[in-house]
């Protein structure tokens, strides 16, 4: 039997990208999906994909692309995965909130990463190690130091940011937690 996954869409519900978590959660279901649930409405969901995951995870892009009529990526991990990266995460904590693992698409490449670090980031502090890449913000991501958007688009994948409360709700909904 396929394990529960952690499934991320990148922004929804923020500027106009309206995705009903009820509708998502039936959009899952139609491709196969078990055991469906949702966590908070910014595009968080936990479920028993289909034996390929990577085509699971492309079928819900299409399949919000072609009933919302915008593209998201979906990007998903399993609960080990998702545990493995809240572990490697290099930075003290300040606070839980301000601290974030944006689960990327893809391993960016060296020399994506050698040039996302020319950005100027003060007193915020961010690192690549496999696909995720971690960030923490000095004073909270409301208020970055850095050009996180500009750093991003140097890495060259799409990601999607969890701060580490919500990652670790994920964790324990995945493992059944309520």
């Amino acid at each position: 039997m396929n394990e529960r996954r952690i499934v991320l869409m990148r922004a929804v519900n923020v500027g106009g990208a309206k995705l009903p978590m009820a509708r998502w959660r039936e959009l899952a279901e139609g491709l196969g999906a078990t055991d469906v649930s949702t966590y908070i409405a910014s595009g968080n969901m936990l479920c028993v994909p289909p034996d390929d995951t990577q085509a699971f995870d492309r079928g819900l892009e299409r399949a919000v692309q072609e009933e919302f009529g915008y593209f998201r990526e979906v990007i998903s991990r399993s609960r080990g995965e998702v545990q493995a990266a809240l572990a490697a995460h290099p930075f003290d904590l300040i606070e839980p909130k301000f601290s974030y693992v944006t689960f990327l698409a893809a391993e960016p490449t060296a020399d994506a990463v050698a040039t996302a670090r020319t950005f100027a980031t003060g007193d915020d502090c961010w690192e690549v190690i496999g696909r995720e890449m971690h960030i923490r913000y000095a004073t909270g991501a409301g208020r970055p130091q850095m050009k996180d958007a500009s750093i991003g688009r140097a890495l060259g994948v799409p990601g999607t940011a969890r701060n580490l409360n919500s990652v670790r709700k994920l964790i324990d909904l995945a493992a059944g937690g309520r």
